[in-house]
């Protein structure tokens, strides 16, 4: 009998890591249990290293093998189930995708630190600490350009939805979270991730939890 995949992640209100691969492998509909590990927990110190060889999630067991970070796993889905449409079929455009992908993997470090993910507050008008305004403007920037020039046919950055949507989703939440404008285009895009149906069922699953984390925590 087959072993069905296990992705482990932490908690949903603040895990913007697990955010990422759980929606891109709920889109691409990989089928897999889901492991919740409470951050920061006597729980989590007990288990973190025997699912992740980094102690950090999101991890995606296979039935054979772990694989870690967010984006190495969906890069995975996307070589082992090309079936799934990950990335934009077209190599120059799947050049961009991975481009922008990569800069969300990397940067955005005063976004990151200022503007916690945090699902359940509504803090608009916080969180805008130095550098934070450059990267609102950058990100702004991208799902402009991804829009307007790559997203035909669809309503995501590149017309339908890809790793490149995941990756970003949990900045989406962010903007949503500190009451963050965009222009009408990244406005729209916004809505349309805020509005997916998996998205609407992590924010309830978050609502739910009672985990609360006080150094992410921005009052």
């Amino acid at each position: 009998m087959e072993t069905r995949p296990v992705l482990y992640i932490g908690n949903k209100n603040y895990s913007s890591w697990s955010l990422r691969a759980w929606l891109g492998l709920k889109h691409a509909g990989i089928d897999f249990d889901e492991k919740l590990v409470p951050l920061g927990t006597d729980q989590w110190a007990a288990q973190a290293l025997v699912f992740s060889p980094t102690a950090k999630v999101p991890a995606f067991f296979d039935g054979h093998k772990t694989i870690w970070e967010a984006l190495a796993i969906l890069e995975y889905i996307a070589d082992s189930r090309p079936d799934t449409l990950l990335w934009p079929l077209d190599m120059d455009v799947r050049a961009i995708a991975r481009a922008v992908s990569l800069e969300m993997h990397g940067g955005f470090g005063p976004l990151r630190s200022h503007m916690p993910m945090n699902c359940r507050k509504s803090l608009s008008g916080l969180g805008r600490g130095e550098g934070v305004e450059k990267d609102i403007a950058r990100i702004g920037e991208i799902f402009k350009t991804c829009r307007t020039q790559y997203g035909q046919g669809g309503d995501f950055l590149f017309g339908h939805f890809s790793i490149a949507d995941a990756m970003f989703a949990p900045v989406v939440s962010r903007f949503k979270t500190y009451g963050v404008p965009l222009d009408p285009v990244g406005n729209a895009y916004m809505e349309t991730i805020l509005g997916l149906p998996e998205v609407k069922a992590w924010y309830a699953d978050a609502a739910a939890e009672e985990w609360v984390i006080a150094a992410v925590e921005v009052e």
